[in-house]
C-alpha cells in the first residue's frame, strides 16, 4: 500500500468557518500576538491567555468538517495516510483521519504549565467541558495552560513529521503558504522524485518546488481534482 503525507494549513481549515491568525480579519485581530501566544504573554497574564483559548474552543465546537478534511480521511481507503497539521483544531480527527500529527499543538488539550511535553498532566477537554477556570492547577501543582506551542517555542512533533515524510511516496501539502518554518521545510525531505500536490488557490505559492502539481483551488474543490488524479495512477 503506498503512503501518502498530508501536509495541511489554516487554509484546510477556513471552508468550515475558522478564520486563520494571519488574515486581516483573523484570530488575532482583538489580541496582539505577543499577549495570547508567546510564554512571556502566559506569564505576564495567564487569566488572559487561558480565556482567549476558551473563545478559541467555543468557536472550533460550532464549526464542522468540510468536504476536503472528509475526503484526506477517504483516502485511507486506498492508501496509508499520515496527516500533519500546522492547525490546532481536530477538524481532521472529527472528518475520520486515523494517524494524525500536530505541529502547533491541540486547541482540545491542556497541559502543565512546569513541562508541556509530560503526558501525565495532559487532559482532552469535551464539548460539554471544554473551559478552563483561571487558576486551575494541574497536577504537577502548576498552572494549567494550553497545549499550544507558543511562538519561540520548540516544536517537537516537527522530528516525527520529518520521519513520515522520508516514507512518502506521495506529498500532499494544502492551504499553506509554505512560509512557517519548521514545517515548510518539510517538503526537502521527500525521496527523490517524490510526487507533490499542493492544493492551494494562491498562485504564488510552490515556485521552485520539483515534481510539484499544483492544483489552483480551495481544500475542498482540491481535494476532489487530486481524488480524481489518483485514480488514473
Amino acid at each position: 500500500m503506498k503512503k501518502i503525507v498530508v501536509l495541511t494549513g489554516a487554509g484546510m481549515s477556513v471552508e468550515s468557518g475558522l478564520k486563520t491568525f494571519r488574515d486581516a480579519d483573523g484570530l488575532w485581530e482583538n489580541y496582539p500576538v505577543q499577549q495570547v501566544a508567546t510564554h512571556e504573554g502566559w506569564l505576564a497574564d495567564p487569566t488572559l491567555v487561558t480565556n482567549f483559548y476558551n473563545m478559541l474552543r467555543r468557536k472550533c465546537w460550532d464549526v464542522k468538517p468540510n468536504e476536503g478534511h472528509r475526503l484526506v480521511a477517504k483516502l485511507e481507503e486506498q492508501y496509508d495516510v499520515t496527516v500533519v497539521t500546522q492547525n490546532v483544531d481536530n477538524l481532521h480527527e472529527q472528518a475520520g483521519s486515523s494517524h494524525v500529527i500536530h505541529l502547533h499543538g491541540e486547541l482540545m488539550k491542556v497541559c502543565s504549565s512546569r513541562d508541556v511535553d509530560d503526558p501525565r498532566y495532559q487532559m482532552t477537554l469535551t464539548r460539554d467541558n471544554c473551559e478552563v477556570e483561571p487558576g486551575t492547577l494541574a497536577g504537577d501543582g502548576s498552572l494549567l495552560r494550553p497545549f499550544i506551542v507558543f511562538f519561540g517555542e520548540a516544536v517537537p512533533n516537527i522530528t516525527i513529521a520529518v520521519e513520515e515524510v522520508q516514507q512518502a511516496d506521495i506529498l500532499v501539502i494544502i492551504g499553506t503558504s509554505l512560509a512557517v518554518y519548521p514545517a515548510a521545510g518539510l517538503v526537502h525531505y521527500v525521496k527523490p522524485g517524490t510526487p507533490i500536490y499542493l492544493i492551494d488557490p494562491s498562485p504564488a505559492v510552490g515556485s521552485g518546488i520539483q515534481h510539484l502539481t499544483h492544483i489552483q483551488k480551495g481544500a475542498s474543490e482540491g481535494m476532489k481534482t487530486l481524488c480524481t488524479m489518483l485514480e488514473g495512477k
